[in-house]
């Protein structure tokens, strides 16, 4: 896909949607400075063109219990057929994983996961990851402390060649 072409103002739009995703059109109308029919339009467009991809509710760990948190690095054993597809395939299944990259490195997976606690989070090491198809090597780093976090996207106008 093909890099969309923003101005300031679509940038001001998708930056406060990303903080305030259930702002009224009006509301967001004002704090960019447009009528509300502009920003109405302006909006749609971005929706369509695929820069919004869709709108969600962010969710407290914390209130929902998930004490928690470790990145997974996944080695995998390459002489088995299939073996990123069968990976790939019972890694969906698993709800602790709320992230999945293939990176590149000494690992060909970076996970993402929450678990309850570490009874929890455990489990499903013993139990799903190192029972999943050709798995070889695991190695986990639980979060002490987040510095920073942030699941939007950098929302700024491209800089000029040469900066």
């Amino acid at each position: 896909m093909n890099a969309i072409s923003l101005d300031a103002t679509d940038c001001r739009i998708l930056s406060v949607l990303q903080n305030e995703g259930r702002i009224s059109n009006l509301d967001l109308a004002e704090r960019i400075s447009l009528s509300p029919s502009a920003c109405l339009r302006r909006l749609r467009l971005l929706e369509e063109q695929g820069v919004i991809e869709r709108y969600r509710a962010c969710l407290n760990r914390d209130a929902l219990g998930f004490e928690l948190e470790a990145f997974v690095q996944v080695s995998m054993r390459n002489d088995q057929d299939n073996w990123h597809e069968r990976f790939a395939e019972a890694m969906h299944d698993w709800p602790e994983v709320v992230g999945a990259f293939v990176v590149t490195g000494e690992s060909h997976y970076l996970l993402h996961v929450l678990a309850h606690s570490l009874k929890h989070f455990s489990d499903f090491v013993l139990t799903k990851l190192y029972k999943a198809p050709g798995v070889m090597d695991i190695r986990s780093n639980i979060v002490l402390q987040t510095l920073k976090e942030d699941s939007g996207v950098p929302v700024t106008l491209p800089q000029p060649a040469g900066r």
